[in-house]
């Protein structure tokens, strides 16, 4: 869709990457340590001084206790962590519960290890999940559950009623847990995130994927971090040491630093929260719907079924083509290409890229 969007010189509202820069203060940190000479390999495991910055932050807002030296791992990008843990614990045949609409690695990552993908769809009048359904998916084979939470793309937050359901049923199995937390800071209206680290036998099973870019709007930058108890980091670390060995080392440090001040947090929160509410404000002078503002993320879900009947690939390619504005389709994170007539919309672009894209939705 972004190629098209170029191609059709359309406004882009499909990927999710920021238009706009970051914070000057984490650029020159990020420079300073160029200069300082932070400019050779790291640790395998990351620099020490980022890893326990991070066991800092989690304290701070999930108020649990994490080993800097054996349970975090820097790795470049959140893909890439999810990548590493399915590979250090799936063999040829085990099975793999995706609920969908599902980030569109996860699938392809499950098969790349012979393993094989158990789709279970979440409510799409809801966007909630039903822990029946997952519970029933379960089988002899089953050996992980991935979960995202805030969730791509629906924009959906997990409650502790959530995290309890699915804490049951994988302390009941010994399923694993992938858990992609990348959008951990960006929950909105007042919500908090919750990391399966505040369950205790989630904990003990889960593999936690977290990208600074997602959280400081540097999504070129590809530096992320994963989270899992000693046992299980070994097997990741095994997979890692020979897959990426290190990750950008005048990035890592300049992180460190920023992370210092967890007020830098607090305003991306704020920042990117303001962008939904002054998205959510413009586009309802357009034929566009939707069931609820984005409780988290950069996304929300419009539904287009005011404006054409046509299928969603259709629409978002029509859109972009005739009308300038480029969205992706919902069926795009389905196995089997479900559609809703539902289309995603990234709002965190500058505020004249939501104002010009608003513009042409108008004249629908």
């Amino acid at each position: 869709m972004s190629a098209l969007a170029n191609e059709h010189k359309a406004v882009n509202l499909s990927q999710g990457f920021p238009d706009f820069p970051i914070d000057d203060v984490l650029g020159a940190m990020v420079a300073a340590a160029v200069a300082e000479g932070y400019n050779q390999y790291a640790p395998m495991t990351g620099l020490p001084a980022l890893r326990a910055a991070i066991r800092e932050k989690i304290a701070h807002f999930q108020e649990v206790v994490i080993d800097a030296e054996t349970e975090i791992t820097i790795t470049p990008g959140a893909t890439y962590g999810i990548y590493t843990a399915l590979t250090a614990i799936l063999e040829p045949g085990d099975e793999v519960i995706v609920l969908e609409p599902a980030y569109d690695s996860y699938i392809p990552n499950i098969l790349l290890n012979k393993a094989v993908p158990v789709p279970v769809p979440i409510d799409p009048a809801s966007f909630r999940t039903d822990w029946e359904r997952v519970t029933a998916a379960v089988s002899s084979k089953t050996k992980a559950i991935i979960i995202n939470n805030p969730h791509n793309p629906l924009g959906s937050v997990m409650t502790e009623e959530d995290l309890l359901a699915l804490e049951q049923i994988v302390e009941k199995h010994n399923i694993c847990v992938i858990a992609d937390e990348v959008y951990e800071h960006l929950v909105f209206d007042g919500g908090t995130h919750l990391s399966v680290l505040k369950f205790p036998a989630l904990r003990q099973r889960s593999f936690i994927v977290h990208s600074f870019g997602k959280v400081f709007n540097a999504t070129g930058w590809k530096v992320g971090y994963c989270i899992a108890p000693p046992a299980l980091m070994q097997q990741f670390r095994q997979i890692h040491q020979f897959l990426a060995f290190s990750v950008n080392t005048p990035v890592q440090k300049g992180l460190a630093d920023y992370l210092g001040n967890v007020n830098h947090i607090h305003e991306t929160n704020k920042l990117i929260a303001g962008k939904r509410d002054r998205f959510l404000e413009m586009i309802k002078n357009t034929p566009f719907t939707y069931k609820k503002p984005a409780e988290g993320s950069y996304f929300q879900v419009m539904d287009y079924s005011n404006i054409a009947d046509m299928p969603d690939k259709e629409f978002a390619q029509w859109l972009t083509r005739e009308h300038g504005v480029a969205v992706i389709p919902v069926s795009a994170f389905y196995h089997n290409g479900t559609d809703n007539r539902l289309v995603r919309f990234c709002f965190a672009k500058r505020e004249e890229t939501l104002a010009e894209a608003v513009t042409r939705l108008q004249r629908l």
